[in-house]
C-alpha cells in the first residue's frame, strides 16, 4: 500500500503576511461593530467585558490563522495529475488527474495584487469542485497556468 505524501510545494511565504491583513480586516470590523453597539446594550452588565473577550479572540484569530494557513497548504503538479491540500479542522487532499482537466484560471483580488500574489483554479469534470491553490507568488502563477494548460492539451491530444 503507497501512503499519500504532502504536495511538494509550499504557498509563497508572502502569503502569510496577506492571510494576517485579511484577519485583521475582518476582525476589525467585527471589534469596531461590537464597540460601537455596545452603548445600546444597556440590558447587559458585563457589555465590556463581552468586547474585551472579543478583542482577545480577534487577536488569537490574527496570530494562528495565517500561520496555520501557510503550514497546511500546499501544492504540486507532475506530468499526470495536480495536486492541492488545504484545509482548518480538517484537512483536504485532492487530486486531479491531468486528463480530467477543464479549464485553468488565474485570479488576483486587490489584496493579492499589492502583495505581487495570485490565485490558480483548475476546473475539472469532478462533482467536488474546482481545485484552488492560493498565495503563490505572481510569476509562479502565471507559469503554473501555462504549465498546467500545456500538459492537460497533451493529454487531450494523447487520447484522440
Amino acid at each position: 500500500m503507497t501512503d499519500l505524501r504532502d504536495p511538494a510545494h509550499r504557498v509563497s511565504p508572502r502569503a502569510r503576511t496577506m492571510w494576517l491583513v485579511e484577519c485583521a480586516a475582518r476582525s476589525g470590523v467585527l471589534v469596531v461593530g461590537l464597540f460601537v453597539t455596545t452603548g445600546l446594550w444597556d440590558w447587559l452588565p458585563a457589555r465590556w467585558w463581552a468586547v474585551g473577550a472579543a478583542l482577545v479572540l480577534a487577536a488569537g484569530y490574527v496570530a494562528l490563522v495565517p500561520l496555520w494557513r501557510f503550514a497546511v497548504h500546499r501544492w504540486e503538479v507532475t506530468e499526470t495529475a495536480v495536486y492541492t491540500q488545504r484545509g482548518w479542522w480538517t484537512r483536504e487532499r485532492r487530486i486531479a488527474p491531468m486528463s480530467r482537466v477543464q479549464t485553468v484560471d488565474l485570479t488576483q483580488g486587490v489584496l493579492a495584487r499589492a502583495f505581487g500574489l495570485a490565485s490558480v483554479t483548475v476546473t475539472t469534470a469532478s462533482a467536488a469542485g474546482p481545485l484552488r491553490i492560493e498565495g503563490l507568488d505572481r510569476v509562479v502563477a502565471l507559469r503554473l497556468v501555462d504549465d498546467l494548460t500545456s500538459k492537460a492539451g497533451l493529454v487531450e491530444g494523447d487520447a484522440t
